[in-house]
Order: C-alpha cells, then sequence, then structure tokens
C-alpha cells in the first residue's frame, strides 16, 4: 500500500485550525461573506435582505469585521458560496469522499443551511462543531451557505463570560462577540475516517495511550497504523486490527524505560519537546490508506499534592498572567494565527511561565503555540450569570465538549469549570449550587484524571485540588503578612477571604497547593480612555513599576503559595490594568517588568 506524505505536526504553521488532527488538505472559508442583521430568531433564509458584507471570522461589533456596530444584535445572518475549486482543494478526490464543513465557534447558537438544505444546530458559543454536507452539494459553484447565529444579549443563563448585557461596556465587562469568531473550514475525507483522537502520557510505565474515535463501525478488514517520532527518530510504532468505532491503543516506549535518561523527552516550560505522531487507517486489499493524519503530544505529568504543584514530579512555581485575549480591532476574536504565536511569545517574553485565559476558551491554534513555545495554560470557560436548570445544562454541555477538545494539549495544566461564583453567586449557602460545583468539578475528572480541577476559582471552594485565593489589596505590607505564614493562610483558608467571601463552600483540606491566582491590577495610562479604572492607580511610569514590583516581592516572599496569576496582560476596553497597552506595547520596559516577574 501506498504510503500517504504527511507533514510534521510539531512544524505547522499555525493556520490549521484543528493542530493535533491534521489532515494535508483542506479549504479555508473565512475571508468575505454576505450578511444581515436579524430580529425574528425564526426568519427563514430565503426571506432574508443580505444587505452587507463581512470579513468572518471577526464578529459584527468589531472593526474588523468591517461593520463595526456594537450594539444590541439578537440574531445575524451570513451566506457566501462554496466554489468546486474550493472543494477540490479540500481533498475531493471521488465520489465516495465526505464533504465536512466545520465552525471553530460561532456565539451562541448556529443554524447551517446548504443549498436550503438544513443541516442542523449547534449551540454553545465556544466550541467546535461538524456537519457532513455531502447529501446537499450540487454541482458546479453555486453552492449557497447559509448560517443564522442567535445571540440572546439578555439572556444571562447561557455563558457569557466578559461579554456585556448592557449596551455598552462597563466595569470589568466588554463589548459582545455574536456570530462566527474562528474559522470556519472544510475537508474531504473518505467514508471511514478519524473524527477524534486524545493523547495521555503514562510516564512512570514509558507508555502513551491513544483513544481513537472512528466516523462509522470499522469493517473486520480495517487496520489502523500509529507512529511515534521525535526529531525524525521513530521511539514507538503500531499496526492493530479495529474492531470498535471507539478504540484504545497503549504503546510502548522503550527509550523511556531507561530511568537516567527518560527526562531527555519530558514537555516543560523551559524544554517544550513534542512528539510527532501519525494515523494511518487501512482497509484490506485497499491500493491508497482509508485516512491518514498527523498530530502530535508532549510527555509530561501534572500533580497538586502536599501543598506543592509538581510538573514531571518536580516542584514548579508558577508564575502567571491573567490575559483576557481580547484585541481592539477583533474582540474576542484573534486578528490572525500569528497573532495568537504573537501573544504566547509576549507572555514567554515578560518572564511568566504561564496564562490564565480569562473566562474565554481559546482557539485551539493558540494551544499549538503553548505547546509548542512552552506556555502553561489553565484551561478556563465562560460562565453564566444566572443558575437554573438551563445553564447547568449549556454550561455543562459546552464544558465537556471543550474538555474533550482540549485534553490532549500538553499546555494545559488544569481545568476551572467556574470563577468567583459567576452562575453560583449563592454557592456558600445553597446546597443546589454546591451540588452543580461538585458535580461539574466531578464530570471533568470523568473525562481527564490527568490534571486538577479548580471547583470555583477565588473563592467559595467545593472540591478543588487547589486552593485558589482572589486578593485584589493594593498595600505591599498587608499582601505579606496575609500570606507570610502557614498559621495566617490557614487562618484565612477556614474563614473569609480578602473579597468577604467564604473561601470553603463545602471544601476539604488535602493539604492542596494554595496560589493567589489573581492580584495586582494597577492601573496606569498615557493617554485618555471613557471610563477607565483599575484596582489601584499609578500616575507616571516610575510610580507604576515600582507599585507593580513591590506587589509582586510580597507575593513572591511568601512560604506558602505555591504560584501567582498577575491581573493583567493587557489593557483591555476601559479596564487599563495591563502590564501592556492594548497593542501589546510595554506600558515600562520589559526587562523591567521581567526582573520583577522573575524575582530578580
Amino acid at each position: 500500500m501506498r504510503q500517504p506524505d504527511l507533514p510534521d505536526a510539531t512544524r505547522q504553521d499555525g493556520r490549521y485550525p484543528r493542530p493535533q488532527l491534521m489532515r494535508p488538505q483542506w479549504s479555508e472559508l473565512d475571508g468575505d461573506w454576505e450578511f444581515a442583521f436579524g430580529t425574528d430568531p425564526a426568519q427563514q433564509p430565503h426571506t432574508v435582505a443580505f444587505d452587507r458584507r463581512i470579513r468572518v471570522p471577526y464578529p459584527p461589533e468589531s472593526p474588523a469585521s468591517g461593520i463595526g456596530e456594537t450594539g444590541y444584535h439578537h440574531v445575524v445572518w451570513y451566506r457566501r458560496s462554496i466554489a468546486r475549486d474550493g472543494l477540490v482543494a479540500a481533498g475531493l478526490s471521488d465520489e465516495r469522499s465526505r464533504v465536512l464543513l466545520h465552525f471553530g465557534a460561532v456565539d451562541w447558537a448556529a443554524d447551517v443551511w446548504l443549498n436550503d438544505v438544513f443541516l442542523g444546530r449547534h449551540e454553545g458559543g465556544q466550541s467546535p462543531f461538524t456537519f457532513d454536507v455531502t447529501h446537499a452539494l450540487v454541482t458546479g459553484d453555486r453552492n449557497a451557505l447559509v448560517v443564522r447565529a442567535i445571540d440572546d444579549p439578555h439572556d444571562v443563563s447561557i455563558p457569557r463570560g466578559k461579554q456585556d448585557w448592557r449596551e455598552a461596556p462597563h466595569s470589568i465587562w466588554y463589548h459582545r462577540t455574536t456570530g462566527i469568531w474562528q474559522p470556519v473550514w472544510m475537508e474531504c475525507v473518505p467514508p471511514l475516517h478519524v473524527v477524534d483522537l486524545a493523547w495521555e502520557s503514562d510516564v512512570p510505565w514509558a507508555c502513551v495511550n491513544l483513544e481513537l474515535t472512528l466516523s462509522r463501525p470499522p469493517s473486520i478488514a480495517s487496520w489502523a497504523s500509529v507512529t511515534l517520532s521525535f526529531e525524525g527518530e521513530l521511539i514507538a510504532e503500531a499496526r492493530f486490527r479495529l474492531l470498535e468505532r471507539a478504540s484504545h491503543l497503549r504503546l510502548s516506549l522503550p527509550h523511556q524505560r531507561n530511568g537516567q535518561q527518560y527526562e531527555e523527552l519530558l514537555w516543560s516550560a523551559d524544554h517544550p519537546r513534542l512528539l510527532d505522531a501519525t494515523v494511518i487507517l487501512e482497509e484490506e486489499g485497499a491500493a491508497e490508506p482509508a485516512d491518514a493524519v498527523s498530530s502530535y503530544l508532549g510527555l509530561r505529568t501534572v500533580e497538586a499534592v502536599d501543598r506543592t504543584f509538581l510538573l514531571n514530579d518536580r516542584p514548579l512555581y508558577l508564575r502567571a498572567v491573567l490575559s483576557q485575549n481580547y484585541w481592539p480591532e477583533s474582540h474576542l476574536a484573534a486578528p490572525d494565527s500569528q497573532a495568537l504565536r504573537r501573544e504566547v511569545e509576549v507572555i514567554k517574553e515578560l518572564g511568566f511561565n504561564a496564562a490564565r485565559v480569562h473566562q474565554k476558551a481559546e482557539d485551539p491554534r493558540f494551544l499549538y503555540w503553548a505547546d509548542r513555545l512552552g506556555l502553561l495554560i489553565w484551561g478556563e470557560t465562560a460562565s453564566a450569570y444566572e443558575f437554573n436548570g438551563r445553564a447547568v445544562s449549556a454550561l455543562t454541555t459546552e464544558w465537556m465538549d471543550l474538555v474533550r477538545r482540549d485534553r490532549s494539549h500538553p499546555s494545559i495544566i488544569a481545568w476551572v469549570p467556574l470563577n468567583e461564583s459567576w452562575g453560583v453567586q449563592h454557592i456558600s449557602h445553597d446546597e443546589r449550587q454546591q451540588s452543580f460545583s461538585r458535580a461539574i468539578t466531578a464530570l471533568t475528572r470523568a473525562l481527564d484524571a490527568t490534571r486538577p480541577v479548580i471547583s470555583n476559582d477565588g473563592w467559595e471552594h467545593t472540591d478543588s485540588d487547589i486552593w485558589t485565593i482572589h486578593d485584589y489589596d493594593d498595600d505591599p505590607e498587608r499582601i505579606g503578612r496575609r500570606y507570610g505564614s502557614v498559621e495566617a493562610v490557614d487562618e484565612l483558608l477556614s474563614g473569609f477571604g480578602p473579597a468577604g467571601r467564604r473561601m470553603s463552600a463545602s471544601q476539604d483540606d488535602r493539604a492542596q497547593p494554595i496560589m493567589l491566582t489573581e492580584f495586582g491590577g494597577v492601573s496606569y495610562l498615557d493617554e485618555h480612555v471613557d471610563g477607565a479604572w483599575g484596582y489601584s492607580s499609578a500616575h507616571d511610569p516610575a510610580q507604576f513599576e515600582t507599585q507593580v514590583a513591590a506587589l509582586l516581592r510580597a507575593v513572591q516572599a511568601s512560604p506558602v503559595l505555591s504560584g501567582f496569576c498577575y491581573t493583567q496582560l493587557t489593557d483591555t476596553g476601559q479596564e487599563t490594568n495591563g502590564l501592556l497597552r492594548s497593542d501589546r506595547s510595554p506600558k515600562v520596559p520589559v526587562e523591567s517588568l521581567r526582573r520583577a516577574i522573575e524575582g530578580r
């Protein structure tokens, strides 16, 4: 059988929308689309007057979209044609090929039609979805794709994150992101193809576990060949018969059995080593593989025990930054794939080894650069603001999809399904809300038992693997006293925290590591911004540098804390407490910030 020529996933350029499941042929559908604002969520495509143009994947509220209208938009419509040459670019080879249409994210509900054939609906503003559109295609270049996005700005039971429910941004909330905001693309695949794959490393036993999900149950004559390599050197290979739609394979890594050299292949922030992987599906008697994909993985372990955070069995002090990953020109959408790379690079240049992307599940291409360049990530998602059955269902469904999507990224070292009791505002005394926090934490562990889970970042913990505290006190001396001894921190954990919220809402103390996961927030700006604010303020660059450095020193001096997360990376809208301006330029010299962040 002829072997396919697959690219190394570890050396991709960052444009491919699904970096851990790559095929060499695909077709991008971003760019110029027809567009219309709507008012009726039940309106049908044939009645819509598409009177505008929009640049996808930028939300219509953003300048980059070409529209830039930030008011309330309950319903938006998109339309474009899919050309025959696009299908060829996507890999269309014969009449047996299936054509898949992929959406990275559409906020919040998406209904999709192709040539007036309804393909389906997806709900969840941050999770990806796919439709097999083969049955709806027609010959020629007149395949009309239509998307209706519904995002009620007043609905606070759906996960909203930092998107404001008021018409204009206020306090810590920003302009809304409506409709398509991550890539749209398509590819052609054989009837039997890989739908999903997940990697899990077992470092002590020198193994890698692969979970492989297929498009349909395989025939008795179907096989999968899997190879792992590092910088061109083969380190594992296996071929096995496919008997079920979901298959599991345990690959032994002989190189890793040598206890004196196994660390040479481990992934870390300082040494972000990635293994290339290929998965090839074969059917006996066929001249060509049924499917072939490239992937990658990282070998590493994460633990939170004995008041210590461990990466690869070694204590690691987290120096994290809170990052909104929001751009003035494109809002929650990235300006382009290189902007995602640059965001990772800037964070590392400042001296941080980790980032908490706040109230947002970031584009997988950002996670690829975090994997490749070595940046630890706390996997978070957007919260709802109301507690009811619909909110529970919406967050749980989308969170499950996101954990499954991102669980193979070595850069992700913790999961955060809830933040500061958003959507569970009465968790301190409401057993139902406590039950939900415990349940979604347990569900996360059921999907992925390899990482710590934070049940409610900041306070009112129910079942966290790490105690996390949010503290915006602007006095370094008070910060120093509050975290200066085991006794002081124990007293804080057993009572009320700095924000006046209980630290525990039924949490047991299992000697979890303790981290200050929001603090700082010093505002400084050298030009007028309407409504500008921060948790404290500085009046010139020298005062800003001194204030930030003093807070960092106070936190780093604690003998109890296992890490910190400084608020925040960039100015975002009226929230002017970034270390960088919104255009990513530094407010004071980067080297000065780096010395303070690294504690030098």
